[in-house]
């Protein structure tokens, strides 16, 4: 009997859920998350293309930029694929093992995005600062030094997720609330002891985006000091505006995933809020972030319009 059930659970599938509810116009649902993914992975490669290959863009700030845009891009991918079964095909089942790799994707991509967005807090702070010697400081071999060391990170410390889970057995309910696995709602679902993943979980969540977003808060606090001392309207006005972008890039990541980690843990399990935070939460910030840069980034917008004049 143990070698039957162990038989069972190693063959055992989650079913993701698109919409409650809504399952007769999925077909219709899914034409606007299909826009969603074409703009997202358009824009976001036509970003990293162009700064690649200008350049004119060789610099600290569109660097990292092309960093936020490949991590968006690999975001939209590793989600893809579950979210457009569920709404073109109504296909919602996914082995263990793939929920497993897709999760640890998720939270290894969502960390380093947390990095990238530390680092473009620093970079706007040197440039505001220290303008004369804002090239100097950040380097192309030393702002790729600290990309490597901080996607290092996301991915050692995700790793013990699917590792942990593995080896759970699985006997609950193994129907998700989201259309893709993250680790908080996934180790829910196991009948083994998950307090060591618990406890792990949050203790990375506060080292790693709390962290992260600690820092950007103290960055901007000390930018706001500098500019606030500023005599002339018209510079302080313009130091502002160079951090409008990524301010919005920050408030579209990290809005969802505070609300979506509270709901995780407080909240309702399956309600229609956790639901939609959780499309918010992984599709608007790939979405927004390539438009709201070309839209603010004099460069970048002129180089964009130039390639579709020609």
């Amino acid at each position: 009997m143990p070698a039957i059930n162990d038989t069972r659970f190693q063959s055992a599938v989650f079913l993701l859920t698109g919409i409650p509810g809504q399952e007769d116009v999925y077909l219709w649902i899914s034409i606007p998350f299909c826009l969603v993914y074409a703009i997202s992975i358009v824009g976001n490669s036509f970003i990293v293309y162009i700064i690649k290959t200008d350049p004119n863009l060789h610099e600290p700030m569109y660097i990292l930029l092309s960093m936020l845009a490949l991590t968006d891009l690999s975001l939209s991918i590793a989600t893809m694929p579950t979210t457009l079964g569920i709404f073109l095909l109504n296909y919602r089942e996914i082995s263990l093992d793939a929920c497993f790799a897709q999760l640890f994707f998720i939270h290894a991509l969502e960390c380093i995005e947390s990095s990238v967005l530390l680092l473009m807090a620093f970079d706007r702070l040197i440039a505001i600062r220290d303008p004369l010697r804002y090239a100097s400081i950040l380097t192309p071999p030393r702002i790729a030094t600290m990309w490597l060391v901080f996607a290092l990170r996301g991915v050692v410390v995700m790793l013990p997720f699917p590792i942990l889970l593995k080896r759970f057995r699985f006997c609950r309910a193994n129907v998700l609330s989201h259309s893709y696995c993250i680790h908080g709602e996934v180790m829910r679902m196991a009948c083994s002891d998950i307090t060591v993943n618990d406890i792990y979980g949050l203790y990375i969540t506060l080292l790693t985006e709390g962290l992260d977003s600690l820092l950007i808060f103290l960055s901007y606090v000390v930018i706001l000091k500098m500019v606030l001392s500023i005599t002339s309207h018209t510079e302080c006005l313009r130091a502002l505006n160079t951090c409008v972008s990524h301010l919005c890039a920050v408030l579209a990541f990290y809005t969802p995933l505070i609300g979506l980690t509270l709901i995780h843990r407080f909240g309702k399990s399956s309600s229609l809020l956790q639901i939609l935070l959780g499309y918010v939460y992984l599709l608007v910030p790939p979405l927004m972030n390539p438009i709201v840069y070309s839209v603010k980034s004099k460069h970048l917008r002129a180089r964009i319009v130039r390639i579709f004049v020609h």
